[in-house]
């Protein structure tokens, strides 16, 4: 899933391993630090992961920084 607006896109990810918090702050923490995200929001009980950018971010970018995490990027929800 995927919006934009005037200024921002907001992309929901699936994510799969997170089980905790730590999870979630692990994936959130290198998320946000690809280029223009602003926000991220992880909920390891749905795998899902909320983005918001100034822009849309490459798949393959998002799919590295979740493997740094130690985690499984499994596409959009």
């Amino acid at each position: 899933m995927s919006a934009e607006t005037d200024t921002q896109t907001t992309t929901v990810y699936r994510v799969t391993g997170m089980t905790c918090g730590h999870c979630e702050g692990a994936v959130t923490s290198e998320i946000s630090a690809l280029p223009g995200v602003t926000s991220v929001k992880a909920v390891a009980a749905s795998g899902e992961v909320t983005v918001v950018s100034a822009a849309p971010l490459a798949d393959e970018d998002v799919r590295a920084a979740v493997d740094e995490a130690g985690y499984e990027f499994t596409g959009r929800a």
